[in-house]
């Protein structure tokens, strides 16, 4: 951090390309009045990710910062501090001291998130962030308000819209689907007596609902024309329920009478279940015919209260039927209701239930558990109620949003046609207006005199003209705005009171955060950055900020703001559970970097899982990612600073060409260029899960094969080693870039930038790799693959027979066919990493196992059936290795029965292999390794030699030494030691860098008491 900031390294990157492509990211922009969380480091990964990437490629990404500052969050909070229980105290605090409480919180916490920012390396410029609060940012919402209104689609309306009474103003439908919760209501079945029609005083209608708070005002009932309805008995009473929910609404004991449609009870008339209010006038609870009535449950008869449902405010409309509404904007029964009067409209539920009862008019009640909407930041149940307010018609541009989807990349795919698109197919008018303070204002101002004459105003320039004088430094917010009038035509306009759902403020920044269209130079910054080919933020905001963000564009500017968005999944404690405080399962992200560091975080959050959906993070995943990919790859670079240090060997030195160095070499350098063609792929589709994929598996390759492999060429110097690994590190390391932009920057300090005037003096700045298809080599990749592959048969097969990893063995057995493929340089890797004296086919050694075969007669029974007992007999006495050999090579056998060819499967026949003496035989999907364990003097010395060289390395470290330091080493023991080394002295000096090697009976610094050896050694 310290490096890139001397250096302004991310200015660096803008601006050595400012006059390339542009590739534009969007910046969801945060509210600081809360706490920065390990969530917020999720999506900042994936927001630096890409543009550090393609930044990389040679295009020009400006990322610039941004604040949402207005909102329902923000009140909420600030009341919480002032202690306030809703609109009410805050109009008598006074909405000029309120807002500007609201102002300061917004900001409250900027510093935290930009020191988090800072920590985990997201570069992002938050010197100069856009802000939704600011006069610029809200005249550039106006102006986009007035070209919506302008277009007819910006309109007042009463309707029935999810309202929050706590907060008193009504949400949008993507606020709505971010807050519901499961909780348990009364499900009722309650009579209303007929009192017209045929049954008028000897049956009722069966009303379902589960909302029994809502009967106060009943005023219709609703059935379906087409749908058949009954009378049913149980020879007390008589009720109407639809026909195929007679056995569901009533149970046992009931009897069908009389059967007729739903339109022929259009007009009864009913006794209403409370009189606790006056209706005005005697047109209502009567029965009307609603296409939306089902027969999925209930009974078929929909109770409707027209200040508390969309479909029964459309039906009262319909119908005449006046509109009557006993509850007041707090959620509270207004006073002069009888009964439940001044109570929350939920909590009047138990009054109304005990009286039905009283009255005989409770059918049946159940407890019902399901998902009701709250608001999403107070978590006040909502309630859906009646109200003007402003809409914009995103249902006339529902064809117009599809069809930007349709252009849109989704990752995952399936958000595009599932969530997102299930989303827009199902699209109502955007709920916009909040009878709320702290806000963009809605821009709107109405004639006193005509309340049907409206201007929407686009600017405080615009405004200014309207008034005759200057407001250019007018603060656009509440109470100053509320405080302009004008006059037009003679008629004084005053503007409307609501304030606008900051989703929209969200949705507008691709332009609004330039000012457009009234700041100087704003347009060209918008033309030049909109639409964006990237955005991203978790899956919360599918109904949020990604829908914003598209239907404002679409209704401004005929396009979608975005071109790709990736949708992340949540981020939950290590437990599975969400992190709050109560469970204490909460990680900051800031002691997580601390700790682990904020590479190893990053990595997490792009790599680890599918970033689509759910996963927990904690210690152990982070751990893990360090120990596993951050210090294997640092390991490797440090392996080789050491060593070409050691051999004095730089960039620059003589080294064989590509096609002249050894098998490893060329293999390990063209899947390096694999693996950037395979890591670019991946994040053209931004699938960071698969390139941290690959890049793992591939610097695990490396170090534990190819360095493990190439040890003794790197103490020796071998130029072609050092060349392969540095070339092949400084391809890893750019790719590692954008994910792991610390530990990449330190190898590059450390191998790159220090060795090559050539290179950039960051990683950041260098260029994206290009992929060298000529040194990628797949038949040779193949013989690698298949030499690893033995290599783990033949772990396997000393495993099994407990023949210790140190000890040599004379040789190992492969088929063929496989020692054919691998050619003589992998063959002698191979029988150095199993520690034998040479690979060999078995075409020079016979069959080295003895097979035995029995039927199966489980599977013959059901082939054979009563023949079986002949099948498995014929199996028995066939040659065994001759079955097994069929059946390896066809999948199938040939057996003698009763002089006729039966044929049987691998299925059928149960083979058993057991390796003759002195072997150890393992065989897994085609391929068969055998070890020779017969051990002579010769290789018991060489063994023991081998475990003299482990102590003295163990010695070597315990001491302190470097790996390159010589030593001087006397040594003592017994007769199998003496024996080894004077056979392998040189070998283990060699081995141990022992410039002087002495047997010295007075040597006893160290000792391997199981060796019988002791020795003593000290630094040449």
């Amino acid at each position: 951090m310290d490096l890139w900031a001397e250096q302004g390294t991310f200015e660096a990157t803008l601006k050595a390309t400012e006059d390339a492509p542009r590739w534009t990211f969007y910046e969801g922009p945060p509210t600081a009045n809360g706490t920065p969380g390990t969530h917020h480091v999720e999506a900042r990964v994936f927001k630096d990710v890409f543009p550090r990437f393609k930044t990389m490629q040679g295009h020009h990404v400006e990322r610039k910062a941004g604040w949402d500052c207005h909102g329902l969050p923000v009140e909420i909070a600030v009341e919480k501090e002032l202690g306030f229980n809703g609109k009410p105290d805050i109009e008598a605090f006074g909405i000029a001291e309120f807002n500007a409480r609201c102002r300061e919180a917004v900001l409250r916490n900027v510093d935290l998130f930009e020191e988090m920012t800072d920590r985990m390396g997201y570069w992002v410029d938050m010197s100069d962030p856009y802000r939704t609060m600011d006069a610029p940012y809200v005249e550039s919402v106006w102006w986009a308000l007035a070209q919506i209104f302008d277009k007819g689609l910006l309109v007042e309306d009463f309707r029935v819209a999810p309202y929050c009474p706590r907060c008193g103003t009504t949400l949008s439908d993507h606020e709505l689907a971010q807050g519901y919760e499961t909780i348990t209501d009364p499900s009722v079945y309650v009579r209303f007596p007929l009192t017209s029609g045929p049954y008028a005083g000897t049956a009722s209608l069966l009303v379902w609902t589960t909302t029994p708070w809502t009967l106060v005002s009943n005023a219709l009932v609703a059935v379906k024309d087409d749908v058949s309805y009954v009378t049913a008995t149980n020879g007390t009473e008589t009720v109407v329920v639809a026909e195929p929910l007679v056995e569901h609404a009533l149970g046992e004991g009931w009897t069908v009478q009389d059967t007729f449609a739903g339109a022929d009870m259009v007009g009864w008339t009913y006794q209403r279940p409370f009189d606790l209010i006056e209706w005005p006038d005697d047109h209502a609870h009567f029965v009307v015919a609603e296409e939306y009535v089902t027969t999925t449950d209930g009974t078929g008869l929909v109770h409707q209260s027209p200040a508390f449902g969309e479909d029964d405010f459309a039906s009262v409309r319909r119908n005449g039927v006046a509109m009557v509404n006993p509850i007041g904007e707090d959620g509270h029964f207004l006073a002069d209701v009888g009964l439940v009067g001044g109570q929350f409209f939920r909590e009047a539920n138990d009054a109304l239930l005990t009286d039905l009862t009283h009255r005989d008019l409770l059918f049946h009640q159940v407890p019902y558990e399901h998902s009701y909407p709250h608001c999403w930041r107070c978590h006040t149940p909502l309630m859906y109620y009646a109200l003007p307010a402003w809409y914009i018609r995103t249902t006339a541009i529902k064809d117009e949003l599809i069809a930007q989807n349709e252009n849109t990349a989704w990752y995952p795919n399936t958000i595009k046609h599932g969530r997102y698109g299930d989303w827009l197919n199902n699209n109502i008018d955007w709920a916009l207006s909040r009878n709320r303070f702290w806000g963009t204002p809605l821009p709107i101002w109405r004639s006193e005199a005509d309340p049907t004459k409206l201007v929407c105003v686009d600017s405080l320039a615009r405004l200014s003209e309207l008034t005759g004088r200057d407001l250019s430094d007018l603060d656009p917010h509440r109470p100053f705005i509320d405080e302009v009038t004008f006059e037009l035509d003679g008629d004084t306009y005053r503007r409307v009171p609501e304030v606008i759902d900051a989703w929209f403020d969200s949705g507008s920044m691709p332009f609004a955060q330039w000012g457009y269209p009234h700041v100087e130079g704003s347009e060209e910054k918008f033309q030049r950055a909109y639409p964006a080919q990237y955005i991203c933020e978790a899956i919360d905001q599918t109904r949020g900020w990604f829908y914003s963000l598209m239907a404002v564009g679409t209704l401004v500017f005929d396009k979608s703001s975005y071109e790709s968005v990736v949708c992340l999944g949540h981020i939950l404690a290590e437990d599975g559970r969400k992190m709050s405080k109560h469970l204490g399962n909460i990680l900051l992200p800031m002691p997580l970097m601390d700790e682990h560091g904020a590479d190893a975080l990053r990595w997490f959050m792009a790599c680890s899982g599918s970033p689509w959906s759910a996963r927990r993070i904690g210690h152990t995943a982070l751990s893990e990612i360090v120990r596993k990919v951050l210090l294997t790859y640092w390991n490797t670079a440090a392996f080789q600073a050491l060593y070409a240090n050691a051999n004095d060997w730089t960039p620059g030195s003589p080294a064989p060409t590509v096609a002249e160095r050894p098998a490893m070499d060329r293999w390990v350098l063209g899947e390096a260029h694999r693996l950037t063609q395979q890591v670019t792929d991946a994040f053209e589709q931004f699938d960071t899960q698969r390139a941290g994929a690959q890049i793992a598996a591939y610097v695990d390759l490396l170090s534990n094969w190819y360095v493990r492999r190439s040890r003794r060429r790197f103490w020796a110097g071998d130029p072609a080693a050092l060349a392969t690994l540095h070339e092949t590190l400084y391809l890893v390391t750019l790719l590692m870039a954008p994910l792991t932009p610390f530990v990449t920057e330190r190898v590059w300090q450390d191998l790159f930038a220090s060795t090559s005037d050539e290179l950039p003096p960051s990683v950041h700045l260098a260029t994206w790799p290009t992929v060298d298809g000529s040194l990628v080599d797949d038949d040779l990749d193949a013989q690698m693959r298949l030499a690893r592959r033995i290599v783990e048969l033949g772990r396997s097969a000393r495993a099994e027979a407990k023949a210790k990893t140190r000890q040599p063995l004379r040789r190992a057995v492969v088929a063929t066919s496989a020692w054919n493929q691998l050619g003589e340089e992998l063959r002698a890797q191979i029988a150095e990493e199993l520690n034998v004296g040479a690979l060999e086919s078995f075409a020079t050694t016979g069959d080295l196992v003895d097979h035995t075969a029995k039927g199966n007669f489980r599977a013959l029974g059901k082939r054979f059936a009563k023949d079986t007992p002949k099948v498995a007999a014929a199996i028995a006495a066939a040659d065994a290795a001759e079955l097994a050999a069929s059946l390896s090579a066809s999948g199938a056998a040939t057996v003698s029965v009763d002089g006729a060819e039966v044929e049987v499967g691998p299925d059928d026949v149960i083979v058993s292999e057991r390796p003759r003496e002195g072997w150890s035989v393992v065989n897994d999907q085609g391929e068969t390794v055998a070890l020779d364990l017969e051990l002579d003097d010769a290789l018991r010395r060489a063994g023991v030699a081998r475990e003299v060289v482990r102590a003295v390395q163990e010695a070597r470290k315990a001491s302190g030494l470097e790996v390159t330091d010589r030593i001087t080493l006397r040594w003592t023991g017994g007769d199998a030691v003496t024996d080894a080394l004077a056979v392998h002295g040189q070998e283990v000096a060699d081995e141990v860098l022992a410039v002087e090697l002495t047997q010295d009976a007075s040597a006893a610094d160290h000792g391997d008491h199981e060796l019988d050896l002791r020795f003593s050694l000290a630094k040449a």
